[in-house]
């Protein structure tokens, strides 16, 4: 068995905990064949420095090209502006990559470029086939998990569809949310969906659902009201943060979903929105559209029949989403200030999953 130093300020001081740290490095070796992580993120990560996490699902599936790549690099930037490093995750060529880089990320962009949908049931196909794709809230959050982000930043999360007696169609995103502790700011779930089905769902999962702002109105994506309430809402960055941070000294298995409203300049009338997606609702069933076409489908009607506001809403909000999901992982990364075992194993792994499973001491 490999042996470490007995360091106090590193917290290897019983032998358990050497076990623990060796049989983890043997885990984390094997994932490392899968996941790439960016260097500049895995140092973050290893130093408690903030993280947000992207998805690129609203790359691949959820906007149009060129905006598509814009906004994936404006949110990167954003994110930057805050003081906090930009993760974002895709599947490339058969591995994970945490961090992309342009050349990666104009190749998920590109509308001939061929790549697929990939939520966390599909990450064993993609990495077995070799294939390319954007992963979803669902695969981005367990990912997310897996590398030690707290915080992870998308534009709106799935949910219960509206024909749910019919179809049985849960968005995985809901199912990952409560599995895994991690941060998720959203502008709600898709108005697309059945919202209210949806916050039922989450409570019965155990599922942290808080509005961000004054009261405690649950947003709709494109609008800021949804005739739905939260349980909770809190004020501001280090509300949240706080939120998150005490959830993980619980150790809680489970997520928070934060509510972040669109700007209310960016808003849609709920009227005028809802009579759109009705219509593309029914557009989908007479087309049998099903499975994970269904949201892009109905997106784009939205899109279409909108004359592009939609779009420019949803540029809006994920940028919003980025600006305050950043502010909250660097309050978070201020009251995370502590010192974890394992840290020579980082250096050699970039794997912060070690960090997070050993014993630390709080400074």
């Amino acid at each position: 068995m490999e042996t470490f130093p007995r360091d106090r300020n590193r917290g290897l001081n019983t032998v358990s905990t050497q076990v623990r740290v060796t049989n983890l490095w043997r885990i984390s070796r094997q994932l490392h064949s899968h996941i790439d992580i960016a260097e500049p993120i895995a140092q973050a990560i290893a130093s408690n420095k903030p993280v947000v996490a992207l998805e690129t699902t609203i790359v691949t599936h959820g906007m149009p090209y060129p905006e598509n790549e814009r906004v994936a690099l404006e949110v990167e930037e954003i994110v930057r502006q805050q003081g906090a490093v930009a993760a974002t995750i895709g599947v490339v060529n058969g591995k994970i990559k945490v961090g992309l880089d342009s050349k990666s990320l104009s190749a998920l962009a590109e509308p001939e470029s061929k790549k697929m949908k990939i939520s966390k049931r599909d990450l064993p196909y993609a990495l077995s086939r070799g294939l390319t794709g954007g992963t979803t809230v669902a695969a981005t959050v367990f990912v997310s998990k897996l590398v030690g982000i707290d915080v992870f930043v998308t534009g709106g999360i799935g949910g219960v569809h509206r024909d749910v007696n019919e179809s049985m169609d849960v968005s995985a995103d809901l199912l990952e949310l409560s599995r895994n502790p991690v941060l998720v700011v959203s502008a709600g779930v898709k108005s697309i969906l059945d919202i209210g089905r949806t916050l039922e769902y989450l409570e019965t999962c155990g599922v942290c659902v808080v509005t961000y702002g004054e009261g405690a109105e649950f947003p709709a994506f494109f609008s800021r009201k949804s005739g739905f309430k939260t349980p909770y809402n809190v004020s501001n960055e280090e509300e949240a943060a706080s939120l998150i941070y005490k959830s993980q000294q619980l150790h809680s298995k489970s997520g928070i979903l934060l509510a972040v409203p669109i700007p209310e300049y960016a808003s849609l009338e709920a009227k005028k929105i809802q009579d759109v997606i009705e219509e593309a609702l029914s557009k989908a069933k007479k087309d049998n559209i099903s499975g994970k076409a269904v949201t892009p489908f109905l997106l784009d009607r939205v899109r279409e029949n909108t004359a592009g506001e939609s779009l420019a809403s949803n540029m809006i909000l994920i940028k919003n989403n980025a600006q305050i999901g950043s502010r909250i992982a660097v309050k978070l990364s201020e009251m995370k200030k502590y010192v974890c075992a394992g840290g020579a194993m980082l250096d050699i792994l970039m794997y912060p999953t070690v960090a997070a499973e050993v014993d630390c001491t709080t400074e």
